[in-house]
This record gives C-alpha cells, structure tokens and sequence, in this order.
C-alpha cells in the first residue's frame, strides 16, 4: 500500500548549520495567544490541567508529540497561532511576533548535535552564507550570517534553536528567547496546539481513486473509446 506523504506546516531545515530564515508572515494576519510573560502566568494558574491523553491525542493531530512542543517567553512578542506546525517527521515549530512587525522562530527536531560546534570547519556548502560568527555562549552555540542569527542547542536527542533576522531582532533578545525556551507544560500545551478537529483539517485528503490492495497505484485503466 502505498502512503501519501503529508505536507509539513512548515519546510524542514535542509542542512543541520543552515541559517537561512524562513519566518512566517505572521504579523496582522492571524490570532496570537499572549505574551511570554502571560505564558508563565498560565503555568501558575489554579485552574485544573487539561486531560493529558486528550493534548497527546491533539498533539498527534498535529503530526507530532506533546514531548516535542517547545514554548518561550520574550517580553513584547506573542506566539502567532497560524505559525505552528510540525517540522520534519515530528517536530514543531511556531513564530513569535511583535506588533511592529518583529519575528523570533523557534524550532525544536530530533537531531544528534546542534550543528553548531564551531571547532569545525565553518567554510559555507551547498550555497550556505558564510559565517560571520560562531561561538559557544554558555550552554549554546551562537551563529550568524548577514541574513540570519541562532542560538542552538541540543536536548535529550532534540535540537532547540532560536533564531531571527538581526535588522528584526537583536543578539541579547534572541539569547533571552533561548535561555526562556522549555519543554511545553500541560496548560501551556492546551494552548498552543491546535484544537484536534483542526490539526486533523490539516492532514492530506484521502485519494478516492486507489484500489484496496496491491501497490496502491490509481487504476488509469483506458476505457472502451481509448
């Protein structure tokens, strides 16, 4: 049986020390939830945590896992709901913005290193932008080009990055995005997946013309006129 492969929310990274941007047009056009700073307040609030089967359930609507969804809080900036989807097999992305027009990506994928050990060889490949800089900076790599800056760094088998333009967003508010990222909790999850009628809106529309068995493949079979 042959499967249909499922367009990604949003494109995956093509190489792990890639840092071109591609940032949702978020601003002006769609809901957002919040400011960082009101993340936190979510977390400590009274109100009884959603059902955790029902937010993996959703999580898994949205082609990955409740484990993968990443949060961050920067003052001024808002998570734009329509920038969030799933990277590569089961990651997840989302876009913070601000009302004049700022944009911070946060990315988490199921990576071995972040990419950005910078005792290696920096040289540019495969069209890449070369480095302007590259260096640890605390429990982080910090890269830049001309383009687009990142923080990166690697979690239980996940790789986290940050990342913004520079004219968008400056090295010490990208840092404090990094340092804010976690792990989503449960009220932080209610919130920023999408609701499971939703994220299942978004999956690919089943093929009406595939046989049940064999390979798969549609019947194209010439009728009597040829």
């Amino acid at each position: 049986m042959t499967s249909h492969p499922r367009p990604p929310l949003l494109r995956p990274v093509t190489t792990a020390l890639a840092l071109a941007l591609s940032l949702a047009a978020a601003t002006g056009c769609g809901t957002e939830v919040g400011t960082g700073t009101e993340a936190a307040d979510r977390s400590a609030s009274a109100d009884p945590a959603p059902d955790r089967a029902e937010l993996e359930a959703r999580a898994l609507a949205a082609q990955t896992v409740a484990e993968h969804v990443w949060v961050t809080e920067v003052p001024g900036y808002a998570l734009a709901r329509q920038s969030v989807g799933v990277i590569g097999d089961d990651g997840f992305g989302s876009v913070y913005t601000t009302p004049d027009g700022g944009q911070i990506q946060l990315r988490v994928e199921r990576r071995a290193h972040a990419g950005a050990d910078c005792t290696k060889d920096p040289a540019p490949a495969g069209g890449q932008e070369p480095l302007k800089t590259c260096e640890r900076d605390g429990e982080q790599w910090y890269r830049a080009t001309e383009s687009g800056h990142a923080y990166a760094r690697e979690q239980g088998g996940l790789v986290v990055t940050v990342s913004g333009a520079p004219g968008e967003v400056d090295r010490a508010t990208l840092r404090s995005a990094a340092r804010a990222a976690h792990r989503a909790d449960d009220h932080e999850l209610d919130q920023v997946l999408p609701p499971a009628d939703e994220a299942r809106g978004q999956r690919p529309v089943e093929r009406g013309d595939l046989p049940p068995v064999g390979d798969g493949a549609p019947n194209n079979d010439v009728g009597a006129s040829g």
